[in-house]
């Protein structure tokens, strides 16, 4: 009998074991998600307030900007002309290398509002888009050099790429491999420097990838 009564007691115990146990992780979950609830109210009153800014900015020049000019003259242009694929990248480096080119990879709408005033963010965005056409261009035509065994016109069409702080990982990559093809890794250690300088997300995986070759 008294084992019974001391089962009974264990099993209650247990019971009002489990139930605090909820009640506590219950209130620990209500608790993160009001805290969250709260980040994301301040995130959102944070965003709106600056675009309200923003969109009370006067136009600034933009003539501080980064502009990219394409080295026709340094790049393998004449190289697989008859390539339809290599061809049609050809003619897109003529048509950009007369537009405005600038690296924008990072920045927000916002953020480019409020540096370079409302009225340019029409002509900002071109730009930014000129540029995401050039780096997509650039790595294609490289990925067609490399497949050709074109080490040296690949090498010149990625130096290009990574001199415009491209945030293509691939672009990193395959100039890496060239450089140690070439007999020189110590160039490598610059494409890391690069990196470093990145405001894109892609920046940590660019940095894994560069320094998994190191290791």
């Amino acid at each position: 009998m008294k084992y019974f009564i001391l089962a009974s007691f264990i099993t209650m115990d247990l019971k009002y074991y489990i139930l605090a146990s909820l009640v506590i992780f219950t209130m620990v979950i209500g608790h993160n998600l009001r805290k969250s609830q709260r980040v994301r109210e301040k995130q959102e009153l944070s965003f709106w307030e600056r675009e309200r800014l923003s969109n009370q900015v006067r136009r600034k020049p933009l003539d501080d900007l980064d502009y990219i000019k394409i080295p026709l003259d340094s790049l393998p242009m004449q190289l697989l002309n008859e390539d339809e694929k290599v061809a049609d990248i050809q003619r897109i480096m003529n048509e950009l290398s007369t537009e405005p080119i600038v690296n924008l990879t990072g920045y927000t709408n916002t953020d480019l509002k409020l540096e370079y005033g409302t009225a340019n963010i029409t002509y900002l965005m071109k730009y930014d888009q000129n540029y995401t056409v050039l780096a997509g261009a650039l790595q294609q035509w490289a990925d067609i050099l490399y497949q050709k065994d074109y080490l040296e016109e690949t090498r010149q069409v990625l130096e290009f790429a990574v001199s415009t702080h491209t945030d293509v990982s691939r672009s990193y990559t395959m100039l890496a491999d060239i450089y140690e093809k070439q007999g020189h890794p110590e160039l490598i250690p610059h494409l890391t420097e690069t990196a470093e300088t990145l405001n894109s997300l892609n920046k940590e995986v660019i940095l894994r990838h560069l320094s998994e070759r190191r290791s």
